[in-house]
């Protein structure tokens, strides 16, 4: 895979996985990491370290679920999925990708996976939010079917489970098949295969 300037991106090594609540840190130390205009997009606003620090502690109070790619026990990418409250009533999800790993499909596979958690939490209505210029988060927002509103300097919309899947034709699950069910299909398709073509010779009718 190449990067906008026709560039080699670097190939992933590492895992998605969730993170547990002392793990808060890991995320602390990705979402400093991230550059000015990430930081600014992610939080759509400019924002320092000390917030950062309390904003990932308060993570890992509030029960706030995140699925992360790790790499060499550092978190390079993080979807964040924050439950709802009193104040919206609607669970609100975040992603953040660090610039080198960025075009490499990994906002869609964290999403795809924080949308199994949100499914297995019985939600069925997500909120995300994000600055109007952040134009990738906004492009995979559209992908995963939801639909985007602006207003005071940001997107906001929500992504509606129970159809968008089919809406966005992408996978909730991939299964990858085992030698047996390759041979299976194979077996399957020779049998269906000469029963078409001993019925299109009219050999299979009754003497």
């Amino acid at each position: 895979m190449y990067d906008r300037s026709g560039a080699r991106a670097p190939a992933l090594k590492g895992q998605i996985r969730t993170l547990a609540a002392q793990e808060m840190p890991l995320l602390r130390d990705h979402l400093e990491r991230l550059d000015a205009t990430s930081r600014h997009d992610r939080f759509n606003g400019f924002i320092d370290e000390g917030f950062i620090g309390r904003y990932a502690a308060k993570c890992a109070l509030d029960g706030t679920i995140v699925v992360a790619y790790v790499e060499d026990g550092v978190v390079r990418a993080a979807a964040e999925l924050h439950r709802p409250d009193q104040a919206d009533p609607l669970p609100e999800i975040a992603f953040s990708v660090e610039s080198p790993l960025r075009r490499q499909g990994l906002g869609s596979q964290l999403f795809t996976r924080l949308i199994g958690k949100a499914r297995s939490l019985g939600y069925d209505s997500l909120r995300i939010t994000t600055g109007s210029e952040n134009q990738p988060m906004r492009a995979l927002a559209r992908k995963f079917g939801a639909h985007l509103t602006f207003g005071r300097g940001e997107s906001s919309g929500t992504i509606d489970l129970a159809s968008q899947n089919e809406a966005t034709n992408v996978p909730m699950a991939v299964s990858v098949p085992t030698p047996v069910d390759v041979a299976r299909a194979m077996m399957k398709f020779n049998r269906a295969y000469w029963k078409m073509w001993f019925r299109m010779a009219g050999l299979d009718r009754a003497a």
